[in-house]
This record gives C-alpha cells, sequence and structure tokens, in this order.
C-alpha cells in the first residue's frame, strides 16, 4: 500500500494525472521559512536587475531551472502565508521527479533564499541604531540570498567584472540560454545556469559569440576545467577563513579582490563582507550616509564597520533601496512591494 509521500510522486516518470501522456511529472511541497520572510524582497536581492532570466520573478512567483544530477527540473516559488508566519509553496516540472529531487530543490532553495537564516540579532541592532533602522523596517523580510553554487557565483563575479550589472547580467542570460539544460513549463522555457561540466569543453570563441571578452572566456573556461578535473575544488572554500578563501581565489588567473570578496558573501554567505571594491555598492553606501563619492576601499569599511557582523545585509538592503529609488521593484518608489501582511 502507497504512502501519502509515495502516493505524491506515484505519477514519477509517466502522465499527467489527469492529462494525456507526457514526459514531464510534476510534484509539489511546501517551506516554512524563519520569521520575518519577504519572498519578493529576498527574489530582488537574489536576481538583481529585471532583465535576470535566469531567476524570474512576475510580481507573485519565483522561478528558476536547476540542473541536478539526473536531469534539469524547473520550479515556481509562491507565497502562502504573510510576512510574521510565512509558508511556502513550491511546485517542481521536470522529467525526473520524486522524493530525492524535492530534497535537492528544497536545500538549493533554502540556501538561494536564505529560508532559515535567523536574522534577531540583526533586528534587535537596526531598532536601537537611528541611522539603519528606518532602512531596515522599510525591508523588513529580506533575507540574505546566495547562488544554489558557488561555481555560479565566481563565473557571475567574473561576467560583471568592470561592466555595468545590467551589461553583466546579458552576458550571463546568453550564457545559460547557449549552454544551459532547458526545462519547458508550459509556454515558457527555463534555462539552468550551466555548470563546470557544461563549459569546459568550450573554446574561447564560443563564449566570444555570446559577448565575453576573450580574456572573461579564457577565465570562465580555465575555472570550469579546474573543477571538472579534480584541481579546484570550490564547495570546500566553505571551510575556509576569509582570508584563506580571498588567497585561494585570487592566485587563479582573472580573479581579484572584488571578484573574491563578492563569492564569499554571496557564494558562502559571509554577512560580515561588504564586498569594497563594488562600484555600485559604493556609490549606493555614499548616497545613504550623504557622503562625498568616490569612496575607497579603507573607507567603506570603516563606513560599515558600526554594523559588523551585517555589512553585507547592509549591503543588499542598500541593493533594495537603490532598486526602489530607480522604480524597479514591484510596487511603487519606495514601497516595500507587492506583499503585505496578513
Amino acid at each position: 500500500m502507497l504512502t501519502a509521500a509515495d502516493a505524491r510522486w506515484e505519477n514519477e516518470g509517466g502522465a499527467l494525472e489527469g492529462g494525456e501522456p507526457s514526459d514531464l511529472s510534476r510534484g509539489d511541497f511546501p517551506i516554512a521559512p524563519e520569521p520575518p520572510f519577504r519572498l519578493d524582497l529576498s527574489v530582488w536581492a537574489l536576481r538583481r536587475r529585471p532583465g535576470n532570466t535566469v531567476d524570474r520573478w512576475d510580481g507573485t512567483s519565483y522561478r528558476r531551472a536547476l540542473a541536478l544530477i539526473d536531469a534539469p527540473v524547473g520550479f515556481s516559488v509562491t507565497r502562502a502565508g504573510s510576512r510574521e508566519v510565512p509558508d511556502l509553496a513550491v511546485a517542481l516540472t521536470g522529467r525526473i521527479i520524486g522524493r530525492h529531487v524535492e530534497k535537492e530543490v528544497q536545500a538549493s532553495i533554502e540556501r538561494m533564499l536564505g529560508i532559515h537564516v535567523d536574522l534577531s540579532s540583526f533586528y534587535r541592532m537596526a531598532d536601537g541604531d537611528s541611522m539603519i533602522g528606518p532602512l531596515v523596517a522599510r525591508f523588513r523580510g529580506l533575507k540574505p540570498p546566495r547562488f544554489p553554487t558557488v561555481f555560479e557565483s565566481l563565473i557571475n563575479a567574473v561576467a560583471c567584472q568592470q561592466l555595468s550589472l545590467e551589461a553583466g547580467l546579458r552576458l550571463l542570460n546568453r550564457l545559460a540560454k547557449a549552454h544551459g539544460h532547458a526545462v519547458s513549463t508550459g509556454a515558457t522555457s527555463l534555462h539552468a545556469f550551466p555548470g563546470a561540466q557544461d563549459l569546459a569543453g568550450l573554446e574561447r570563441q564560443a563564449l566570444r559569440k555570446l559577448g565575453f571578452s576573450l580574456r572573461k572566456a579564457a577565465t570562465v573556461i580555465e575555472l570550469s576545467r579546474a573543477v571538472v578535473g579534480g584541481l579546484l575544488d570550490l564547495e570546500s572554500l566553505e571551510r575556509l577563513a576569509d582570508d584563506e578563501v580571498v588567497a585561494r581565489l585570487t592566485s587563479l588567473s582573472g580573479i581579484g579582490r572584488w571578484s573574491a570578496e563578492y563569492v564569499l558573501l554571496r557564494g558562502l554567505g559571509r554577512l560580515h563582507i561588504f564586498p569594497g571594491d563594488d562600484v555600485g555598492a559604493r556609490n549606493n553606501l555614499a548616497r545613504w550616509l550623504d557622503l562625498e563619492p568616490p569612496l575607497d576601499y579603507r573607507a567603506v569599511g570603516q563606513a560599515v564597520s558600526r554594523w559588523q557582523p551585517y555589512a553585507g545585509m547592509v549591503y543588499f538592503h542598500l541593493l533594495l533601496d537603490g532598486l526602489a529609488e530607480m522604480g524597479q521593484l514591484d510596487g511603487p518608489r519606495g514601497s516595500q512591494g507587492r506583499e503585505t501582511s496578513t
């Protein structure tokens, strides 16, 4: 006799229940984030700009594809609760859907959206700070995002080096479309971000055609080949101290301090890191603190030192503040977006 869990995945590999035979299966499961949690704000901090087609947000649901070991899978995440009593509904689509896939996707979502990060001490600090308090209250429920893999965070950093964020994201969109595994979700297709194994066999010209400079194309391919060949274990960086991570990454061709600190924050979740060489973040910080730009690396560190060990949360809040100022969040300028407490 099937258990309830088995029955949920009885359709695995077969026809969709109540529909015509299909090579796609579907599944669903809930996630309960650590409150407070705002899906919209956390997704915006992850995707950074509206033009990001790898991480998609339609105002209600977050959608993305992941390249798992068995097969690529697409998922959507929709809010099912309130900010203070949050609950998320996750729906899966793919050729192979089962409990093992659910566990992999759930772990990725929890990582990407900071689902279980406890920010209670951060909120206590902000409540007593007249400078950061209003900013944190405005975006209450934002959780710190991370890329699903350290490799993806590093390739994002390489693509965005010496470019505007919009231009860097266009390169990443093209890379995913050309070399990422696709998952059809009906009317649209989602492209997973390519893994090292998808890029290691390429030649530089393949990335040059997508708009990558020769140097960036070489860096992406060399990094991919090093990972596939076992010469570079990026996930093991989790066990190293900050200075060791920076030293290891900056020893690689094409990787500097900004890229290394970007990985520390967005790849490894080190919330005390504010990438001091990030031009956009420096400008956001100077504007918010009413300081004369440009700030240098040392000045950035001094400015955010009062909010340690949460300088990275300041970084993410200023990112959202900048998006709001540009009118790129879901709601009116300066608002908290569509989601409201219920």
